[in-house]
């Protein structure tokens, strides 16, 4: 029971010191017969949270419906659709109203009763209110303000870490939810599914929201409360947001850059070994995660399984990464923070929005230059080293092959028996063959394959693309070689002549079985050459073949002479 009564000979006393004999309960009554000296209150809906009531001259917007005692109706803001604006204690209400609001919640509802002399007194308001009529003023706060009141900030989340503030002149996107004072949403850029962009403090928003915003991390939230005097003023904005409306934004600071910004590198990891930084023209592969500056990823290289692939300096990326790639060595994990207009710009492609600042975790699995040689290291040299290993050898040795991030992608040690390959013929990639060079039995090295002289662009089964390969070698057989086309070489001048030579028992012809056993004493001696790897009696057999010119089972003086007319292909096997 709401009971405020004011006796005859008290002096009127403002209506802060009247609302602390106020009583509020689920119903009203006048507490005695007789007319009325002062309005009476009942606060019959009140907030349960008040940050601020009503007090002589505030600026106050509210919504009424006016009825007589009777409950007839004389007016209601309601059915005209538009709250009344004012300002309290000035005298620019009627006085019983003046007081009745005073004191006020937003969102709370009371019933005000004003006495006819706190109204319109013995005159009325013409045909509408009669003379000395007690009026019912049933009311509820939409807003309230002050033309002293400043901007309004609350912080209700904010990261742990928040290395930049938002600055004027910084360009920003947020999300926010925009609601007038008493709770009533007019506008979400969460239901566009858009943030909002846009310069601060160069007056491309409310001057409010240009203060608001000053002081804000990426991903903070905050409150923003303005005053109507610094959003929408008297003119509203369309049929959202009334004539001289307090506005409420819940901000999320999504994004923040600078249009002088440069990209900003932070160096996560490097290698103990650098011997060599990428520059314009390198070949690259590295991994990477790319998100915004709320953490929110948006693609990912770890999850394709297969690196990114591209030429540094040369336009192939966009300009920051292009520029972030210059410079790191190979194993080395970096942060790039990219600003928009060294990434997609203001208009954004796919996923990325427009006007988003890009931040990359990239790990450098190797590069190279098309135009690199391979790199050996000789890790381990036997103290006698005088036989080393060229084209045409026969060679048998170990390996390991590995990606430059440690992947290991194949070993020797995985099959029962070490390769055997013949070196310049084509049996090995490139870089593999040429690596194997040069060395002697024993000897272990480190070569670095660039993929121009491995498996090139296309891999290999288990081998990516354009990968920069790591092979460790160790030579463990060496048997010298012959040159392509040849099955028997000699190490020095052949004997002249040369049939007395090979004819062991004087009797003017060789058969096979002697023919053999004259090549094998010269491999014997040192003084000729078998090709390795090959069986050494078919060898011999189809040498013994190409001199038995008739086929008659021996080798007589006159088929050792080689025949001008006979063509070059044919003559070159004739090594005798």
């Amino acid at each position: 029971l709401g009971c405020y009564q004011r006796r005859s000979h008290r002096l009127i006393m403002d209506s802060v010191f009247a609302l602390l004999f106020l009583c509020v309960t689920v119903t009203y009554v006048i507490c005695s017969p007789g007319p009325l000296e002062d309005v009476v209150i009942d606060r019959y809906d009140v907030p349960r949270v008040c940050p601020r009531e009503v007090q002589t001259g505030d600026f106050v917007r509210y919504h009424y419906n006016g009825t007589f005692t009777d409950g007839k109706k004389f007016d209601s803001s309601h059915e005209r659709g538009a709250p009344f604006s004012g300002q309290v204690g000035l005298g620019r209400l009627i006085t019983g109203l003046d007081r009745g609001v005073q004191g006020m919640c937003v969102n709370e509802r009371r019933k005000v009763t004003v006495p006819p002399h706190l109204a319109y007194g013995s005159v009325g308001a013409g045909d509408v209110i009669p003379p000395d009529t007690v009026l019912v003023f049933d009311v509820v706060l939409l807003d309230i303000w002050n033309s002293e009141d400043k901007v309004q900030t609350r912080t209700l989340s904010k990261p742990e870490t928040c290395k930049r503030f938002v600055e004027a002149t910084d360009f920003v996107r947020y999300h926010y939810n925009g609601t007038l004072l008493n709770g009533v949403p007019f506008d979400s850029s969460h239901s566009r599914n858009g943030t909002y962009d846009t310069y601060v403090g160069m007056g491309y928003l409310i001057k409010g929201m240009d203060e608001g915003l000053i002081g804000m991390c990426v991903g903070e939230t905050r409150t923003i409360i303005i005053p109507p005097f610094l959003a929408y003023e008297e003119k509203g904005y369309g049929t959202v947001i009334p004539s001289q409306a307090t506005l409420v934004f819940e901000v999320l600071l999504v994004d923040l850059f600078n249009p002088k910004d440069d990209i900003v590198v932070d160096v996560k990891e490097v290698p103990e070994t650098c011997t060599r930084k990428t520059v314009v023209g390198d070949y690259i592969r590295y991994h990477y995660n790319g998100t915004f500056q709320d953490g929110s990823i948006f693609d990912t290289s770890y999850q394709r399984n297969s690196t990114y692939n591209t030429y540094i300096g040369m336009g192939y990326v966009i300009a920051g990464m292009d520029k972030a790639l210059q410079g790191v060595c190979i194993g080395e994990k970096r942060r790039v923070v990219l600003p928009p207009h060294m990434a997609y710009g203001e208009k954004g492609t796919g996923i990325i929005p427009g006007s988003a600042v890009l931040v990359f975790d990239i790990q450098v699995i190797d590069f190279h230059n098309p135009k690199d040689p391979i790199e050996v290291q000789v890790t381990h040299k036997p103290k006698e080293c005088n036989l080393t290993s060229e084209v045409d050898d026969l060679i048998q040795y170990r390996y390991n092959c590995s990606l430059m991030d440690g992947t290991l992608l194949y070993s020797s040690d995985h099959y029962e028996k070490a390769p055997i390959t013949t070196l310049g013929a084509n049996k090995v990639i490139e870089g593999l063959d040429e690596g194997l060079r040069g060395m002697c039995v024993g000897e272990r090295r480190v070569v670095i394959v660039p993929p121009h002289l491995g498996h090139g662009e296309n891999g290999a089964k288990g081998v990516p693309s354009s990968a920069v390969l790591h092979f460790e070698l160790e030579l463990l057989d060496l048997q010298k070689g012959v040159p392509d086309g040849y099955m028997f070489v000699w190490l020095g001048d052949s004997p002249e002549p040369l049939f007395p030579a090979m004819d062991l028992n004087k009797d003017l012809a060789v058969p096979l079985e002697e023919f053999t056993a004259f090549i094998h004493l010269q491999v014997a001696e040192g003084t000729g050459r078998l090709r390795p790897g090959m069986d050494a009696d078919g060898i011999i057999k189809d040498m013994f073949n190409n001199q038995d010119r008739n086929r008659d089972g021996k080798i007589v003086p006159e088929e050792l002479k080689l025949k001008v007319e006979e063509d070059f292909d044919k003559a070159r096997h004739e090594e005798l």
